[in-house]
Formats: structure tokens, sequence, C-alpha cells
């Protein structure tokens, strides 16, 4: 028998406040694309993604970019025309589904790689989304610059410090001599710092696998050392930096 009373007159008032009259599902395909390189996704992490109403703050989806990084002769090297499609449906993104009733300036909050907290950066990004009108194909694409750095520091039984570092794009592509990536285009630097004062530079040279770097230090003394290691690629706009304490 079919219920008429308050419970169910209340019940319906609140699904009209939870859903607003007229509001359509949208969908929005959310990824992110390392700076001159592929898209970013389950091999460094995947990128966390907030979706708003710029004009209120509300949070409308929240979720993980998932997925690889996508078909490389695809999106490095082959000649593409206007509206050319990167991605596949192997690619890393997000699909953020949204409620709204009427046209709303969308913000679009996009944090990672989430591997590499140390090297992770926020990019936001806003556009106007009607109801029911979706951002198919790839997508609302998020650029991401910025190199990844994974470092190593230790001493050597000269008292000198060795330091490593793996660098690679924010997707985790590899930098080699001669490859897409070439090794040639990077350069990458460290200095020894106590208390902030510099106290020794040195330049990383390619340690003869892809990505990994090197460079020996000789003795330094100091109450606080840490070491800065900066990665910059000359070609494009992407930098890295991150810092650690000397053991």
């Amino acid at each position: 028998m079919p219920c008429h009373g308050p419970t169910a007159i209340l019940a319906a008032g609140v699904l009209a406040v939870a859903l607003p009259a007229g509001a359509e599902p949208t969908h929005l395909m959310i990824r992110a694309l390392s700076e001159d390189a592929k898209f970013i996704g389950d091999h460094t992490g995947g990128v966390e993604v907030t979706v708003r109403d710029a004009a209120t703050r509300q949070v409308l989806s929240h979720g993980v970019i998932h997925g690889g990084t996508g078909d490389t002769t695809r999106i490095m090297t082959a000649p593409r025309g206007r509206g050319a499609i990167l991605s596949d449906a192997e690619t890393a993104g997000f699909d953020a589904v949204i409620d709204i009733a009427r046209p709303t300036r969308v913000e679009v909050e996009a944090h990672g790689p989430l591997g590499l907290p140390a090297s992770a950066i926020t990019v936001r990004s806003e556009a106007w989304v009607a109801p029911g009108q979706a951002v198919a194909g790839d997508g609302w694409v998020l650029r991401f610059p910025g190199l990844l750095i994974t470092p190593a520091i230790a001493r050597t039984a000269e008292g000198g410090l060795r330091l490593d570092a793996k660098v690679t794009m924010m997707c985790g592509c590899p930098i080699s001599p001669g490859g897409l990536w070439d090794e040639a285009n990077y350069h990458i630097d460290a200095d020894v710092l106590d208390r902030g004062v510099v106290l020794a530079h040195a330049r990383l040279a390619y340690a003869g696998q892809p990505s990994q770097f090197t460079a020996q230090l000789p003795r330094q003394d100091g109450r606080a050392l840490t070491v800065r290691i900066i990665a910059v690629q000359t070609n494009a706009p992407n930098t890295g930096v991150v810092e650690l304490p000397v053991p």
C-alpha cells in the first residue's frame, strides 16, 4: 500500500534538495599530460582529481586518474592534424560525472604524480560546462610541467659524497642518449648547502643506464648539510627540484 504520510513527503523534499530540478549527469573525461611527453597514469602513481563548482566551491566529483601512458608513436612522433585524438582505450584518465542543472563554471584541480610526492605539483583549470554536454575523447587535458627526481646520497670511504639521481618525465618516460627524451637536452646539477649557504656544486653525469645520473663530491663538513638537486630540460619548460639531508 503506498505511503502518503509526512515521512514520505519529507523524503521527497530531501531528494529535491539533493538533486536540483533539471539536474543532468554530465561526463567529464579528465587527463594529465606530462609536458613534452605522455599521459600520467599508474606508472608514476596516478593523479588525484577534484572537480568543483568554481563559484560556490562545492565538490562535484573526486577521484584518481588511472591507466597507461598512451601510445608513444601516436603522442610523440606521428604527424597529426587538427582534432586528432591522442588517447586510446588504455590511456590514463578519470571519468568525472557531475550533476548540474544549468551551465556551470567548473574548476578541475589535479595533484600528482602521487607516486613521487616530493616532485608532485598541483594544476588547476576552469571552463564552462553545459548540462549533459559530455567532454569526451581526449577530454579535459591538464598539462603537467616538471621532472621527477628520485635521489640517493651516501658517504664514500674517503668521507666524500656520492650522489645518484633517477630523472624522468612526469609520466615516467626515460631519458637516454639519442632517445625521444635525449640526455643531451637535460642538465642535472647538485648543490651542497649548510643552512642555506652553498659549499659545493657538481654536475651529475649520465651513468650509463636510462634516467640514471651520478656525481661525486669531496668531503664536506657542516652542522646541517643538505643536498639540492635541480634537473632542467633545455628544450622544453620542465624543471624538477628535490632536497635531502646528508647522512
